[in-house]
């Protein structure tokens, strides 16, 4: 027993935090430490804090910048099947869950009902755009370029567990969240139908189950502290490179209509 000494308070040492615990990798996280530093890797690097998803949130755009969002959006989100079918070839036939999940996951993209790209490209022709415009490559900026093509490297190199908690956990558990925020002024505020933005409706509730199941392959298949870091570095990434594309349509297409000139 420890007894502290007549006239001293005995000490105890602090807390240590999930950082702290991330940074000493000589031991496997447990899945409840891991899932916290997975939320963590998150943290300060919100997309729906970007300037451009508070101005939308907030009431302050015009259909004209959903138009340039949306002619953007299609070249992160309607590849989302491909990056997924890069993951499952790289995913080993015993992992069955993971392979179920990316399986069902890419049919929802581009098999069920309606292909979620068509319901992006209803809601980009409500702002005055064209499918031409939309599939042209040509009208997405450099940033949205430069997304892309992460997710396709992560998608093809990476650990399927690395490449899963990357465009899973990083970028499509953040969906829901900011949906939540868009969807009520773009009813309220802005005036679209119901059938109009039936494309954010759909991801609310999809995107909660995609990231959800996501987060259960990673936490079951990082079964190493080497794993375990890959997927809190590609979480990091991916959610700055999330938030990088969300700010830079922003500063392309909203600011010089929202912020007066320098003098």
């Amino acid at each position: 027993m420890n007894i502290a000494s007549p006239g001293t308070s005995e000490r105890h040492p602090p807390p240590v935090t999930t950082e702290e615990k991330v940074t000493d990798m000589a031991e496997l996280l447990s899945k409840e430490d891991f899932r916290a530093a997975l939320q963590d890797a998150i943290k300060g690097r919100e997309a729906s804090t970007a300037n451009f998803s508070k101005a939308w949130a907030e009431g302050r755009l015009e259909r004209k910048h959903f138009a340039r969002w949306a002619e953007n959006h299609y070249h992160y989100v309607g590849f989302f099947a491909d990056y997924l079918g890069l993951v499952y070839r790289n995913t080993p036939d015993h992992h069955k869950d993971a392979k179920d999940f990316l399986l069902q996951n890419m049919y929802e993209e581009e098999l069920a009902d309606i292909r979620h790209t068509d319901l992006l490209v209803r809601f980009a022709e409500s702002c005055g755009t064209t499918q031409e415009r939309i599939e042209d490559p040509r009208n997405m900026n450099a940033v949205t370029r430069g997304l892309q093509a992460w997710c396709f490297q992560v998608a093809d190199r990476e650990h399927y567990v690395v490449a899963t908690a990357a465009l899973v956990v990083g970028l499509e558990s953040q969906v829901p969240q900011i949906y939540e925020k868009q969807i009520i002024p773009l009813r309220e505020v802005y005036g679209f139908t119901e059938d109009e933005i039936e494309f954010f409706d759909l991801h609310i509730t999809s995107d909660v189950v995609h990231g959800e199941r996501g987060y259960q392959i990673v936490l079951e298949g990082a079964d190493t502290p080497d794993l375990q870091q890959r997927c809190l570095e590609a979480v990091r990434v991916g959610a700055e490179m999330r938030f990088s594309y969300t700010k830079a349509l922003y500063e392309s297409y909203v600011a010089q209509d929202l912020e007066p000139a320098a003098a």
